[in-house]
C-alpha cells in the first residue's frame, strides 16, 4: 500500500497540477468575493472575484514546480541499485517489470486514437517515489 500511495497514486494527482490548474478558472488558489450564487454574473463581477496577477503567478509557478518532472526521475520498477540477489527476489521484479511494461504499451496503444491523451498512469511516467 505504502509502495502504490507513493508512486502509482502519487503520480496522476501530482503530475497533472500544472496541466489543470496552470489556466487559473479551472482552480483558483484564492478568491476575493464568494463564487457567483445565481445567474447573470457579469464579467466584472468574475474579474473581481478571481484572485490578482500576483497570487495566481505565485499559484501557477506553485504548480509548476510540482508537475515538473525531476531531472534524477526513476520510473517504477526501475530499480539501479541491485538489493537482492536470490533468485525468487529476481523472478519477482522481472515480472513486475514485464507487467508494467504491457500496461506501458496498453496506455500507449489507446493513446493514439484520443485527442486528449492519457499519460499519468503510464509506468514509464511515474516516479517510484514521491519526489518533488
Amino acid at each position: 500500500m505504502v509502495i502504490f500511495t507513493c508512486s502509482g497514486q502519487h503520480a496522476p494527482v501530482n503530475s497533472g497540477q500544472f496541466d489543470f490548474y496552470g489556466w487559473m478558472p479551472n482552480g483558483p488558489s484564492s478568491m476575493r468575493k464568494p463564487p457567483p450564487s445565481g445567474k447573470g454574473a457579469t464579467y466584472q463581477i468574475i474579474l473581481d472575484t478571481l484572485p490578482e496577477v500576483n497570487t495566481t503567478t505565485l499559484a501557477m509557478a506553485t504548480v509548476w514546480l510540482l508537475s515538473h518532472e525531476p531531472e534524477d526521475k526513476r520510473p517504477v520498477g526501475n530499480y539501479t541499485n541491485e538489493r537482492f540477489t536470490e533468485e525468487k527476489p529476481r523472478q519477482h521484479i522481472k515480472e513486475f517489470q514485464r507487467e508494467l511494461d504491457q500496461i506501458s504499451k496498453e496506455i500507449q496503444a489507446r493513446n493514439q486514437n484520443v485527442t486528449l491523451q492519457h499519460l499519468y498512469l503510464d509506468p514509464k511516467r511515474i516516479e517510484s517515489s514521491v519526489s518533488i
